[in-house]
């Protein structure tokens, strides 16, 4: 029989990972998406689109489903679903990973003011500048509706909803972006202060911030609960095997 590894995914980490299980002919991999893109970039093997309906939903499947190892490859600030994939595993007995990419670092040059929260970001940033691009996500544009003395330009893949800042122009876009488009980016809108979380992976736009001498408003990740963590998807996967095929 095959062993089922349910990978909670919609990251570039969760699709490369989904690929490199693919060709083990003895997995059988389902990556689950959460359905929060209506056009979401899908991963090779089964996929499965929408919620399980809170912890409870995602441990009977996992029973269901006789899932041997469950990872978690979500975004490093989806922490709600980390919690839930704990509860969840640990309900059923099944081993859990989290595929947690490390987290962004400065090199001399970078100008980086760190916060807590998103809540933190927005009350900083009149402090901080005038003409913000924000690329914390669309759920969090709310945070800054009431800032009326910032021009904001905020990016995401999904439109935002209501409230929004009285003054933002809304880019949807998808990365990676290079860094030459994000330097025409910041000098095309005038960007004076960057405002983003902490999520690794390219990082472009922090490059470009660092060679036009713009300040970033940083924020910290939510720290993760004691689960085993891998950093990169061949690690996730040496441990998957391992705990396959000790």
């Amino acid at each position: 029989m095959r062993s089922t590894v349910l990978v909670l995914g919609g990251t570039n980490d969760g699709r490369r990972l989904a690929a490199a299980l693919a060709v083990e002919p003895e997995l059988r991999v389902v990556s689950a998406l959460a359905g929060q893109v209506s056009l979401p970039r899908l991963p090779v093997g089964q996929v499965r689109i929408g919620g399980f309906g809170g912890a409870p939903g995602l441990a009977a499947w996992l029973r269901t489903e006789q899932a041997d190892v469950l990872v978690d490859a979500t975004h490093p600030f989806a922490s709600r679903i980390t919690q839930l994939a704990v509860s969840a595993a640990t309900e059923v007995g099944v081993p859990l990973l989290v595929l947690n990419r490390p987290g962004w670092r400065t090199v001399p040059g970078d100008d980086w003011r760190w916060v807590d929260s998103v809540p933190a970001a927005a009350q900083m940033v009149p402090s901080v500048g005038r003409r913000a691009l924000l690329t914390t996500g669309r759920r969090d544009l709310a945070h800054f509706a009431a800032l009326s003395q910032v021009w904001f330009l905020s990016r995401s893949i999904e439109p935002p909803a209501p409230p929004m800042p009285a003054r933002c122009e809304v880019l949807l876009d998808r990365g990676p972006f290079t860094l030459d488009a994000e330097l025409a980016l910041f000098r095309r809108h005038d960007i004076d202060v960057l405002v983003t979380k902490d999520s690794g992976g390219p990082g472009a736009k922090l490059s470009a911030a660092r060679i036009l001498g713009v300040p970033v408003i940083m924020v910290r990740r939510p720290p993760l609960p004691p689960v085993d963590v891998a950093g990169a998807v061949d690690d996730a996967v040496y441990w998957i095997n391992a705990k396959l095929r000790p």
